[in-house]
């Protein structure tokens, strides 16, 4: 059966109290697995071309625009510390959910492995981070997530490769890094192709709800995922940044429900209510939009390991700690 993962993402505004009152609404909406984001506003890496950013001759963007300094004094309100990891884990057996987490940098490892997360996740922009992922696979955790946006297909199939030569157990989640990502660039196909390297495949979703509902979410159940992660909130839309890509109680209660019903129930509730599904579809095999490798370009490296000496060591180095 397909399992939901809760992703409450910075959504909680690094408040603790909203911490709690998200995995206790979740709790109440069905949710079996709950995650946090263990990314931390010192870990956030100085790029200067992102600072001015660059457009080119015909006006397009060549390179995004978002300064170090406004996007660290936003993250640094949100970060959430050593303390509040294990009380997050403490929240969770509380309310008897399944505690998971992103990993953003190497140098966090050690210490998540530590906080006893049975599961971790990857996130898209480290799908390729050959050099954390080849750590993760000597790690305690007992399954690795890893979601594949903005991934080539060879990255893929090389991660893919690190994992299976330590017989490590692992999922791959197909994954469109659009926010939000419209219908028509949702390609569920690509989870049959993440089939050729494990059994184990399933669905990370950005699509607005406000807009489309849960029309992506529940199309995928006919692919016989074994996660769907979606964004959560229990806030408005405007109160936070991925407010916009987050489902609310109502609708998470929703898709847990659908998650639980047969093939053809679902089939037949997307035949009535998702006149979309043909182009949700999309291609098992793409190439990535433009819009896209500019997310790549400024997410891959967003976060780095620091050395003694303050020099940024990426996830995919090849570099000691």
């Amino acid at each position: 059966m397909t399992k939901i993962i809760v992703e409450l993402c910075q959504n909680h505004n690094g408040n603790l109290n909203i911490l709690e009152e998200m995995i206790h609404a979740a709790k109440d909406s069905g949710a079996e697995i709950v995650k946090i984001q263990s990314m931390l506003s010192r870990d956030l890496t100085h790029r200067k071309k992102f600072d001015t950013g660059e457009i080119d001759s015909d006006g397009s963007v060549k390179v995004l625009k978002r300064p170090y300094k406004d996007e660290y004094e936003r993250l640094k309100k949100l970060d959430l510390d050593d303390e509040a990891h294990f009380k997050f884990i403490e929240l969770c057996n509380k309310y008897k959910v399944i505690p998971l987490t992103t990993i953003f940098s190497r140098s966090r490892l050690n210490f998540l492995q530590k906080c006893n997360f049975k599961k971790i996740k990857v996130a898209s922009f480290d799908c390729a981070s050959f050099q954390m992922i080849e750590e993760l696979a000597q790690s305690k955790f007992e399954e690795i997530i890893i979601s594949t946006g903005c991934t080539f297909d060879d990255e893929i199939k090389k991660t893919s490769e690190i994992l299976k030569k330590y017989n490590k157990n692992f999922s791959l989640l197909h994954c469109v890094s659009i926010y939000p990502t419209p219908i028509n660039e949702a390609h569920l196909e690509r989870i049959n192709f993440l089939r050729f390297f494990t059994k184990n495949v399933g669905l990370s979703e950005h699509s607005n709800p406000a807009i489309n509902g849960l029309k992506i979410s529940i199309a995928s159940l006919l692919y016989d995922p074994c996660y769907i992660e979606r964004h959560f909130t229990i806030l408005k839309q405007s109160d936070s940044k991925d407010g916009p890509v987050s489902i609310n109680p109502a609708q998470l209660k929703l898709l847990i429900e659908m998650s639980k019903k047969n093939k053809n129930e679902i089939k037949e509730y997307i035949k009535t209510s998702i006149p979309e599904f043909e182009r949700i579809k999309g291609l098992s095999s793409r190439k990535l939009s433009k819009t896209e490798l500019l997310n790549r370009s400024y997410y891959r490296g967003r976060f780095a390991s620091l050395d003694s000496n303050s020099n940024y060591i990426y996830n995919w180095e090849n570099k000691s700690l």
